[in-house]
């Protein structure tokens, strides 16, 4: 058993660590259960073979005084190892450490430079050589999805074959939580290859704009590249908002949201009964959706039913104008125009216009299969899910847990003693839990070098203060999406409930993942504390068209919620006009 909260050991010889990137998708502490049977225990391995499989080094390069070389978790929050990271662009031809700290993590201020922690085999020609054919056959001339979309049919057989959870026996239940190790780290492996190829596609974008004199251009050129897996559930929901805005479904959405799923599934009228249908296709097709998905004690869109009908009364003030295959037809117009533009400069030289053409279909082949690897996992994330809340629900029927989601307490080891005798879990998942809602008040430190200070050193969010910023001041942030709009500004922590957000808009967030996607149709712009070229908010916001910054340090703390606010994506500025 892992002692809790969890507190791995730190590398010394791979020492810095960053929040980044890994808090779009684990912006809560991690569940003992999740630690133990799903996302760290498998996407650790998964990962050690992706850096493998991209010939950037051997297993045996991994440090075997740590039992997590790259995704450790300090006070349970879980962090990359950003030293590897930085390894990995030092091996990979033309790319390097700095590439690596833009593409993937943004701005991050103090963070000691990679040549204050250079270690002396890092240049390693013999595994450049072969990152070298890893970049040219498996990322520059790759063909297709191949491998992604195997691994899409493999994951809704498993979907499809799913049996009645509640038929199952506790045996039956405990086994299937763990039933998909392999498969899981399988998947895991695929999408960390496609996230590393994808920072690539992307640099190398970034790199020839710039070496023609057209840095601007180098994020417009992988808008609205369409397909994006992602970018899904905004056009679902978008389907459902059109029929919210008539007759009977309308009248129902105008009552307010408290109480909206149950009024729409007890009403007799035709309109009503279609709309649920569509609702109920929608929420089988996207059921795994939800804030901190990968996370196994999260509450999804099927578990939670009025989190879309929140996000799509707030769609139901949107014009037709402002549908996300308009705003992405609009962009893929953009794309064109910067792709004609760099062609007319590169005509002349060959081998930069073949560079061009072949950098400019690997960006968009790997953005597309980044999100998809994702959605594939956590597809496969909602299988554990759904066993493990049924064995809760039976141990709180039977008194043995205070809640379902207690379960979530125990880790894997546990068990089979657990279902021999639940009644000595009580009390332990019941400490358990108490310290996991403990640990989101506090603010886990953004980047670790060397050892984790202890829980007793950290912010408490209920503590932490901010300096409020004042008309005319600017935060720099990074470019995520190019374009200039004005607009109110909706400070939202989570997406739980977006009820506040208002067409035109300008959401401001902390951090975004998936489940955040179907607000951005109804913002004007995104604004997000931290965060890359490469991050969530700033492919999905590419493909819908709006203007977006990330990396703008604490802005979900300086923005005053309700201040007028310009967001210029191409200077990756926001400014306060009016408080």
């Amino acid at each position: 058993m892992t002692d809790w909260p969890i507190f791995d050991r730190t590398s010394t010889t791979f020492p810095l660590y960053s929040r980044a990137n890994v808090g779009e998708i684990f912006p809560d502490p991690i569940s003992p259960l999740n630690a133990s049977a799903g996302f760290q225990a498998n996407l650790e391995p998964g990962w050690r073979d992706a850096f493998v499989a991209c010939g950037v080094w051997d297993h045996d390069l991994y440090d075997t005084a740590v039992d997590r070389n790259i995704l450790p978790a300090f006070g349970s929050y879980l962090y990359i190892n950003m030293s590897l990271m930085r390894l990995f662009g030092v091996r990979v031809p033309g790319m390097g450490a700095e590439a690596v700290d833009l593409q993937y993590f943004g701005d991050m201020p103090g963070i000691p430079s990679y040549e204050s922690e250079k270690r002396d085999f890092d240049d390693d020609p013999a595994f450049s050589a072969k990152a070298g054919v890893w970049l040219m056959q498996d990322v520059l001339l790759a063909e297709d999805l191949a491998a992604y979309d195997a691994d899409r049919a493999e994951v809704l057989a498993i979907r499809g074959a799913r049996p009645d959870i509640a038929s199952l026996t506790d045996a039956e239940l405990a086994d299937r939580i763990t039933a998909f190790a392999d498969v899981q780290r399988r998947f895991f492996q695929h999408h960390i290859e496609s996230s590393l190829k994808s920072g690539v596609g992307l640099g190398a974008i970034g790199q020839l704009a710039a070496a023609i004199g057209k840095p601007e251009l180098g994020l417009t050129l992988v808008s609205g590249i369409g397909d994006v897996d992602s970018a899904g559930p905004s056009n679902g929901m978008w389907a459902l908002s059109r029929t919210a805005r008539r007759g009977a479904v309308a009248a129902l959405f105008d009552r307010g949201v408290a109480g909206l799923y149950e009024r729409i599934t007890a009403s007799n009228d035709p309109d009503v009964v279609a709309f649920r249908g569509a609702l109920d296709e929608f929420l089988a097709e996207w059921d795994f959706r939800g804030p901190a998905e990968w996370e196994l004690r999260a509450s999804t869109w099927s578990l939670r039913p009025e989190l879309v009908l929140h996000t799509v009364d707030r769609m139901r003030g949107v014009g037709d104008d402002e549908a996300p295959a308009v705003k992405n037809a609009q962009r893929a117009d953009d794309r064109e125009a910067a792709t004609k533009i760099v062609r007319e400069i590169v005509a002349g030289n060959a081998e930069a216009a073949g560079q061009f053409e072949v950098a400019l279909r690997a960006a968009a082949l790997w953005l597309r299969g980044r999100e998809r690897s994702r959605t594939t996992s956590a597809m496969l994330v909602h299988e554990l899910r759904l066993p493990a809340l049924e064995l809760g629900r039976r141990g709180a029927a039977a008194g043995h847990l205070d809640d379902e989601k207690q379960i979530f307490m125990l880790f894997a080891d546990e068990l089979p003693a657990y279902l021999a005798e639940p009644g000595k879990f009580t009390q332990v998942v019941r400490d358990r839990e108490k310290t996991y809602l403990e640990l989101f008040d506090y603010e886990p430190p953004f980047v670790v070098v060397g050892e984790a200070p202890p829980l007793s050193e950290w912010t408490r969010r209920a503590d932490k203060t901010h300096t409020i910023a004042v008309a005319g001041e600017t935060i720099q942030g990074v470019s995520g999406c190019t374009g200039v709009t004005r607009g109110r500004a909706r400070v939202l922590r989570d997406p739980d409930d977006p009820s506040a957000l208002e067409p035109g808009d300008i959401l401001v967030a902390p951090i975004t993942d998936p489940s955040w996607t179907p607000l951005f149709v109804a913002a004007s712009a995104v604004v997000v504390d931290v965060g890359a070229p490469f991050s969530h908010a700033a492919i999905v916001s590419r493909e819908l068209g709006i203007p977006c910054v990330v990396s703008a340090t604490d802005a979900t703390g300086r923005i005053p919620d309700g201040a007028m606010i310009e967001v210029d994506g191409t200077a990756a500025t926001v400014t306060i006009v009016e408080v």
